[in-house]
C-alpha cells in the first residue's frame, strides 16, 4: 500500500539515502524541478530510477510544465511554450483559434512529458486575478474573465488527457486575489463569500469533473479567517467538496511554502485531516521529508478510491505528429499576435 504523499528529490540523481527513504515509506508520487532535470535521457533514467523504489512502472511523476516563466523543462532540450495569457489575448478576438490554440500547446507539453515517463503535470491555473493582487499568477492564468478562462481551461485539461498526462487544476478554490506570493507569506483575502463565489470559484466549479487538483494556501477572511484553504476543514468541506461540488483527487500544495508555519510533521498532519487527500513536500530536503512522512499515513478510504478515478483517466497518447501541431501553432499564434 502506497502513502498519502508526493515527495521530491534532491538532484538529477537519487541518492542511497533518498532511495531508501523512497522505498521505506512508499509514496503515492514524485515531482521534478528544475534541479532535477539536465537532459532527456538522465530524464528518464530519474523517472525510472524513482517509479523503482516504489516498484511500480506507472507510479505518478509530477511536474510544473505550464509555459511562461513556470518552465521546467527548458531549451536547449525542449521548446518555449507560452504562458496562458498569450491563449487569452487570442480568445478576445478569435475564441475558436483560441481554443485549438490551447489545446495543440497542450497536446505539445503532454507530448515532451510523455517522452520522459512524466504522466502528470500541475496545470491548468483556473485562478482568477484581480487589479492589485500580487503578480504571482499574473500571466499564468488566461485571461480575468471566469468564462475565457474555463473555456480555455477545458481546451487545456483535454490536450493533457489526450497525450496521456494527467491535469491538476490549481489553487482550488481561488489565488487570483491573493496579495502576497504564498511562497513567501500568507496571503488573506477579504472578499465576501458572495464575490468569491460569484468570480473566484466558478472556474473550478464549471470544471469540477478534472482529476485532480491543488489546494490554494490562502486564508478566505469570509469563511475560515483562522485557517489557509490547505488545512482549512471547512474549506474543503463547504467550498471544495460543498460549493465547487469537486470529487476528485486534493493534493495540497507545497508545504514547505512559507506561507504555512510549524513543523513540517504538523502541516502534513493539520493537511490531511482538513481533507487533502495528498501532501505534497517538494524540494527534497531529506530530513523535512522525514518529518511529513511520520504524520503520513497509508492511502484508503475514500482518499485511495479518488486516487484510483484519477488514475483511470491515464491513457496511451493516439496518433500526433508533434511536428505539424507546432506548425499550426505557430500559424494560429502568428494570425492573433
Amino acid at each position: 500500500m502506497r502513502s498519502r504523499a508526493i515527495y521530491g528529490c534532491a538532484g538529477a540523481t537519487l541518492s542511497a539515502a533518498e532511495r531508501d527513504f523512497f522505498r521505506d515509506t512508499r509514496p503515492w508520487g514524485f515531482i521534478l524541478f528544475a534541479r532535477n532535470i539536465n537532459n532527456p535521457v538522465q530524464v528518464r533514467a530519474l523517472v525510472e530510477e524513482l517509479r523503482s523504489t516504489v516498484g511500480d512502472v506507472a507510479a505518478p511523476v509530477l511536474i510544473d510544465q505550464e509555459g511562461g516563466r513556470v518552465a521546467r523543462l527548458k531549451p536547449p532540450h525542449w521548446g518555449v511554450r507560452p504562458p496562458a495569457a498569450v491563449f487569452g489575448a487570442l480568445y478576445r478576438t478569435d475564441p475558436e483559434a483560441a481554443r485549438e490554440a490551447t489545446y495543440l500547446n497542450a497536446r505539445l507539453i503532454a507530448h515532451d512529458l510523455a517522452g520522459l515517463g512524466i504522466n502528470v503535470d500541475c496545470l491548468p491555473v483556473l485562478d482568477v486575478p484581480v487589479e492589485g493582487a500580487h503578480d504571482i499568477i499574473g500571466d499564468r492564468a488566461f485571461a480575468r474573465d471566469p468564462a475565457t478562462i474555463i473555456d480555455l481551461g477545458k481546451a487545456q485539461i483535454e490536450g493533457l488527457l489526450d497525450g496521456g498526462v494527467l491535469p491538476v487544476m490549481k489553487h482550488i478554490p481561488g489565488h487570483g486575489r491573493a496579495g502576497a506570493d504564498s511562497h513567501l507569506a500568507l496571503p488573506r483575502v477579504d472578499a465576501s463569500a458572495e464575490t468569491l463565489s460569484a468570480s473566484d470559484f466558478v472556474t473550478f466549479r464549471s470544471l469540477d469533473q478534472c482529476p485532480i487538483a491543488m489546494t490554494a494556501h490562502v486564508v478566505y477572511e469570509s469563511i475560515d479567517p483562522q485557517r489557509p484553504c490547505t488545512t482549512s476543514p471547512k474549506v474543503i468541506r463547504d467550498v471544495i467538496r460543498g460549493e465547487i461540488g469537486f470529487d476528485g483527487l486534493l493534493m495540497s500544495d507545497d508545504l514547505s511554502m512559507k506561507a504555512l508555519d510549524g513543523p513540517l510533521s504538523v502541516r502534513a498532519r493539520a493537511a490531511l485531516f482538513a481533507g487533502c487527500d495528498l501532501a505534497l513536500h517538494c524540494n527534497g530536503e531529506l530530513d523535512e521529508m522525514r518529518d511529513v512522512a511520520s504524520e503520513v499515513k497509508e492511502l484508503d478510504g475514500p482518499a485511495l478510491t479518488r486516487s484510483a478515478r484519477a488514475l483511470a483517466h491515464l491513457r496511451a497518447p493516439g496518433g500526433f505528429d508533434a511536428a505539424a501541431a507546432r506548425a499550426r501553432l505557430a500559424q494560429l499564434l502568428e494570425v492573433g499576435a
